[in-house]
């Protein structure tokens, strides 16, 4: 999937290491009010088919979501041998109003797990600027027996946020990773974690955090 989409908000920034940035202006501000335009790249993985990923925007500017309607992992039963792990890259080209930067303050991560006793599962996700060498993950393990709803909560303390760097472009990467081991659970047996909706109702939130630049 590749495109240019005009939306309300930008996708932000890593949570704990990438490029250096000019230092913002001090401060936290209000999102800017004009638009931004997001090139969607590319999105490649198992755990997003073409045409199976969505983006939109707040209205506010204050976050933005991912949709999936095929993101799911599982083991035993008819499931596939490799369909134990599911992943999912965005590569988005982020265009902001002069004058500004942004960060990922946080991100809650939704979904749906049927895991039996002794069966676990584990959803991770890291985030970087094209060109840095550096990323950071974050992994939520899940165990069974387990059968309704999950979420999970990424946070970055305010004095550890990394902004997008100020007048520089660079595309922003979000790597996502759904995994089901068997473990102890019975032969043959299923187990799956989905991180889709069929209705809209579960997706993936980033919520932003904007400064000014230097000026």
């Amino acid at each position: 999937m590749a495109g240019g989409l005009l939306l309300s908000g930008a996708i932000a920034a890593l949570f704990t290491t990438a490029l250096p940035v000019g230092d913002p202006s001090g401060g936290f501000t209000d999102p800017p009010p004009d638009k931004i335009v997001i090139k969607v790249a590319t999105v490649n993985g198992s755990g997003c088919p073409a045409g199976t990923a969505a983006v939109a925007v707040s209205p506010d500017n204050t976050a933005f979501t991912v949709t999936y309607s095929n993101y799911l992992a599982q083991v035993g039963g008819n499931a596939d041998p490799t369909a134990f792990r599911k992943n999912c890259q965005l590569n988005l080209l982020v265009h902001v109003p002069q004058g500004f930067t942004y960060a990922v303050a946080s991100a809650d991560y939704r979904g749906f797990a049927a895991l039996q006793r002794g069966a676990t599962s584990t959803e991770k996700a890291s985030y970087y600027f094209q060109g840095s060498s550096n990323t950071a993950s974050i992994t939520h393990p899940f165990s069974g027996p387990y059968n309704d709803n999950w979420q999970a909560t990424d946070t970055t303390d305010w004095a550890q946020l990394v902004w997008a760097p100020c007048g520089v472009q660079r595309n922003f990467n979000i790597n996502t990773e759904l995994r089901v081991n068997a473990g102890t659970s019975t032969p043959g047996s299923s187990s799956f974690m989905t991180m889709d909706s069929t209705d809209g109702d579960i997706s993936t939130i980033y919520h932003l955090a904007w400064k000014e630049c230097p000026k």
